[in-house]
């Protein structure tokens, strides 16, 4: 018996490996909810195991960009409605 059988946790078939992975819009809702905090422990785990690295990766790299040109936006407007 391994530890992990010990502590309660017994690994699960491959029942995972079936289950398709999560769609671009799933991906794009678990990065946004990462870059705020918010991620439930359901999505994450579903990302870990049946996700794609690279498209996490992508798309967090997206929404960086996004998040800095709104910000850089937002600004110019300001400083020109200013002068």
């Amino acid at each position: 018996m391994t530890d992990r059988e010990r502590r309660g946790h017994v690994p699960e078939s491959n029942a995972d490996e079936r289950l398709p992975p999560p769609t671009l819009w799933q991906s794009w809702m678990s990065v946004m909810a990462a870059f705020f905090g918010v991620q439930s422990s359901a999505n994450r785990e579903r990302d870990f195991t049946r996700g794609k690295a690279s498209h996490f990766i992508l798309l967090g790299l997206l929404a960086t960009v996004l998040l800095i040109s709104l910000l850089v936006g937002v600004v110019m407007l300001i400083m020109r409605l200013a002068t």
